[in-house]
């Protein structure tokens, strides 16, 4: 699947890219190689953290820490005399994670033992059609990433005539409920175990762990009476993963070095090694820093003081029947550009002076830019702007594209917005 050019005709092509972006990515890992894939189709090539690293000017490189990537272009100046421009986004969205132990076998039926990902609206995963993705650990220190064919999963619903109280409003407990089947018990058939090691092509015996995830199997689609909205899962937020890379790939090279960073593990509050918690864009911009101006015991320092880090997530577009859990002067519109997310008590990173800074970028651009607050009686969800400006003391700007349904096991997005977000993170990348 190529990469459309970079201005495309079709003011859709974006939006189909994206498409294509998502169905790709059933789970952080599949993410995380489709963005190594387009990179190296770029001319990016792949760095090891085990091993030396000796960048030049101009090199384009990416590296790759479990479910997160760091991709960048190294500037023509030393980090510490010019800073950085920095994307950041996250690989993984609400799920079900399957248990170690996962072969559950109850009232004649083979079922998946999973336990509830993040914060997801989970009566939206009834009766879809859903497989497995992710990563398998195989004997001898290696690993692969499978997605079974087909649609092995489901949860059925309970039929009304057997829980009139579902009228009143459904309840699911998450330890009973929320338990695929696989089939019918059929004693001694193969399960989810020998189908994961046909997939990765080993024997049951050689697979010794798992980080598996379950994925609608719904293509993404183009939606709306005119064909310009996107329905599909796991736009929160890959839709950011996919603009950051468009405009990591478009912006012209400059002095200053651009990066993008997708980090694993936000939904759960991101601490983890790979998580925004972590040490993974701290360790990678040491290394720059060292690399581009190895004499300079305060370079990572003046670097990051110099540095915008513009934390892409996805923004709570107005609901065309809920309008009154909306902030009246804050209501975001699908297709109406980029949305700059603030909130009094810091659970955006977003100030006067790093809103105003992406503002000028936008209009630079011809972008135009949306305001989104949380209502003062409802509390303000969060993401990686505010985690990685803590960690790394970076100004920060947490913007996004706004959406219906955010974390439903299927989202809305508008598709005309994708080139405006390429096109105001491209701006911002810009010297």
């Amino acid at each position: 699947m190529p990469t459309p050019d970079a201005t495309p005709t079709d003011e859709l092509a974006l939006g189909d890219d994206l498409r294509a972006f998502v169905d790709a990515s059933p789970s952080p890992g599949h993410a995380v190689a489709e963005l190594a894939r387009r990179l190296t189709a770029a001319g990016f090539t792949e760095l090891a953290e085990a091993d030396r690293w000796a960048p030049v000017a101009g090199g384009r490189h990416f590296v790759v820490r479990h479910g997160s990537l760091i991709a960048f272009r190294l500037g023509s100046g030393a980090l510490g005399d010019t800073g950085m421009r920095l994307v950041g986004a996250h690989t993984d969205s609400p799920t079900f994670k399957v248990r170690p132990h996962a072969d559950v076998r109850q009232s004649g039926y083979r079922l998946v033992g999973v336990e509830p990902y993040g914060g997801g609206l989970w009566h939206t995963w009834l009766d879809r059609e859903l497989t497995v993705a992710g990563r398998v650990a195989l004997r001898g220190g290696t690993t692969a990433l499978v997605r079974l064919p087909g649609a092995p999963l489901r949860f059925p619903s309970l039929a009304v005539h057997l829980d009139r109280s579902v009228r009143e409003g459904l309840t699911l407990d998450p330890q009973r409920h929320l338990v695929p089947v696989w089939n019918g018990d059929l004693g001694d058939e193969p399960g989810l175990l020998e189908a994961i090691a046909l997939a990765a092509g080993v024997a049951p015996d050689d697979v010794v762990g798992h980080d598996l995830v379950l994925a609608d199997t719904q293509p993404a689609a183009r939606a709306g009476a005119d064909g310009t909205w996107i329905a599909a899962p796991r736009l929160d937020n890959l839709t950011s993963c996919h603009a950051g890379l468009l405009a990591l790939l478009n912006a012209p090279a400059g002095q200053r070095t651009q990066l993008l960073v997708c980090n694993d593990h936000e939904e759960i509050g991101s601490g983890s090694m790979s998580g925004a918690r972590g040490s993974f864009l701290e360790d990678v911009v040491r290394r720059l820093a060292t690399a581009t101006d190895p004499g300079d015991p305060e370079a990572v320092h003046r670097a990051v003081a110099r540095s915008v880090l513009v934390s892409a997530d996805m923004a709570h577009g107005v609901h065309p029947t809920r309008a009154e859990r909306h902030e009246p002067a804050h209501q975001p519109r699908l297709g109406g550009g980029p949305v700059v997310k603030l909130n009094a008590n810091q659970a955006y990173a977003t100030d006067a002076t790093t809103g105003g800074w992406f503002r000028e970028r936008c209009a630079d651009a011809g972008v135009p830019v949306q305001s989104f607050v949380m209502r003062a009686d409802l509390p303000c969800g969060s993401t990686i702007g505010p985690l990685t400006a803590t960690r790394l003391g970076i100004a920060t700007v947490d913007v996004g594209m706004a959406q219906l349904a955010m974390h439903s096991c299927r989202e809305v997005a508008s598709a005309l917005d994708v080139p405006l977000m390429v096109g105001a993170l491209t701006a911002c990348l810009r010297d």
